[in-house]
């Protein structure tokens, strides 16, 4: 796992962040932590972006009929 070194923090953000790892019962490091992980999530792509995304990749590939598979698989 890699570590960060955050240097120059403002003492007024070392304190909010100190009391809402307090409140959360967590150790500033963790909280950090949490925080970080929060702000890559909010990172994704929306999902309409990741639907588009599919549909140009999967475009110009034929795409089998399921209902006719599986109706083909449960005469079998």
């Amino acid at each position: 796992m890699k570590s960060l070194t955050v240097r120059n923090v403002p003492d007024d953000v070392y304190e909010a962040l100190a009391s809402l790892a307090k409140r959360n019962r967590r150790s500033l490091q963790q909280q950090v932590l949490v925080l970080l992980e929060r702000v890559r999530a909010l990172d994704r792509p929306s999902p309409v972006a990741a639907a588009a995304h599919w549909r140009a990749r999967l475009q110009g590939r034929p795409l089998g009929d399921t209902v006719a598979e599986v109706r083909e698989e449960r005469r079998r």
